[in-house]
């Protein structure tokens, strides 16, 4: 069936292309025009430069404006950059205003300045107010196309509103009811409005329970909000409780695909948005991170220099010391990435810092006591050494409680302290697991060493 709808998808571009190329303007338009949008952004995407500008010439800025807010995130001011700047700036008036605001945030201040200068006023007011607030609250991600009606408008006269308005909102399913000062002071659902009886008045049917977001509040954990009550929009007020604008949902799914990258980039302690990059520039963001974990490196050879002497008398607890680093990381990894996800999904906050700590413990003791054991035994079998088993089992036991309990930790005093915990990234946790675990080996080994020679 997926390849049947691939073929069909196949025929349907084939045919767009040669058109283009013939230049059949009311062909290609009959053809690109009936199918998806993102379909049409699929299609606009995989040509070049000269195709493009010929689609350019054959849409209205308001069906490019479509193709544009279904483009891959980061391309769509590439291709308002490559149009004619009047063309440009009708499209960008034609596009919701979050959309507008986000690709105008991509590029030079003059060009943005020229942009504006050319649109039309009320569009170009209505982006200038989105682009004053600070990138990732609720201000630079929220639309100012929504339905809003009063407190005593009748049923009736609300629905000959939404009617008129509709067509330019982004979304209808939420009408937001303010009060003469344009306080926002409850919600109506679509279906509630529908099914009302047109002599009601919109206090009769309005929810005043209304979820709302501050203007600065971050978008974060908007999304986070969004997520535990299934909501479709919602409402972005001020400090005096003015209405300013709506979030949908789509916008929200895009803030999450973007912290979901930026919390992977601090993971890796890299750049994932460097792939595009020159290798230049994606080399100068990558070395601050590899030039600190360098000398946190020549810190872990330092201190298997101290035990030089230990090393010199049991030359053998040498293969074991990538074993003891590598078991340390991994379990410091695998702690760290349960901890952000916790901060990230909110349910450490629920349940609370001793119950993590605690819970985290148990699970170091099992598996660093299971991993100790199995070491234990194979170390036995493969060099017929009991005691030397023993050794390497205890640091395994010992190095994994202590890793599994600071890969929570370190994330959850970062969050504590206001910084974000993504930045306790696996290459960081996985550099301080390694220089715990080579002084607790080589601290137990010098300590027993009288049990080794």
């Amino acid at each position: 069936m997926k390849d049947l709808e691939i073929h069909a998808r196949d025929i349907i571009n084939k045919a767009i292309e040669e058109a283009l190329l013939n230049e059949e303007i009311s062909r290609f338009r009959s053809e690109f025009l009936k199918i998806h949008p993102y379909d049409q952004s699929e299609f606009f995407e995989a040509q070049n430069q000269e195709i493009r500008h010929l689609i350019y010439s054959y849409l209205s800025p308001e069906e490019m404006a479509n193709v544009i807010e279904h483009t891959e995130e980061g391309r769509s001011s590439e291709f308002i950059t490559e149009m004619n700047p009047t063309y440009a700036a009708q499209v960008i008036a034609k596009l919701a205003t979050d959309d507008a605001v986000d690709i105008l945030n991509d590029l030079d201040k003059n060009m943005v300045v020229s942009y504006l200068t050319i649109m039309p006023e009320n569009e170009a007011r209505e982006i200038k107010d989105l682009l004053h607030y600070e990138e990732k609250t609720a201000g630079s991600i929220m639309t100012t196309e929504f339905v809003v009606v009063t407190i005593d408008m009748t049923v009736k006269e609300a629905m000959r509103h939404l009617r008129k308005e509709a067509p330019e909102a982004e979304t209808i399913y939420y009408i937001y009811v303010v009060d003469q000062d344009q306080c926002l002071v409850g919600v109506i659902s679509l279906r509630d409005l529908i099914i009302a009886e047109g002599s009601l008045t919109i206090q009769d049917i309005v929810n005043e329970h209304v979820v709302s977001v501050a203007v600065g509040d971050d978008q974060e954990d908007i999304a986070q909000m969004m997520r535990d009550y299934d909501f479709l929009a919602l409402p972005v007020v001020d400090f005096q409780n003015h209405l300013l604008g709506i979030i949908t949902v789509d916008d929200i799914m895009d803030v999450m695909e973007e912290e979901a990258s930026d919390d992977y980039s601090k993971l890796a302690g890299v750049d994932v948005d460097s792939a595009d990059q020159n290798p230049l520039a994606a080399a100068k963001k990558r070395l601050p991170w590899l030039i600190i974990l360098l000398f946190l490196g020549l810190f872990t050879a330092s201190i298997i220099a101290r035990f030089e002497e230990t090393l010199e008398q049991v030359a053998l607890l040498a293969i074991f010391i990538p074993l003891i680093a590598g078991m340390a990381g991994n379990t410091g990894t695998q702690s760290l990435a349960v901890a952000v996800r916790g901060i990230a999904t909110g349910e450490f906050q629920k349940q609370g810092l001793f119950k993590i700590i605690i819970r985290e413990t148990i699970t170091g003791l099992i598996t660093g006591i299971t991993c100790g054991l199995a070491i234990w035994l194979i170390i036995y079998i493969w060099q017929g050494t009991l005691f030397l088993g023993f050794l390497v089992g205890l640091s395994i036991a010992a190095t994994l409680l202590v890793a599994t309990i600071s890969g929570a930790l370190v994330p959850l005093l970062m969050h504590h302290f206001k910084i974000d915990p993504a930045v306790a990234s696996g290459p960081f946790i996985t550099t301080i697991n390694d220089i715990i675990s080579i002084t607790i080996y080589f601290g137990m080994a010098t300590l027993f060493m009288q049990f080794l020679i």
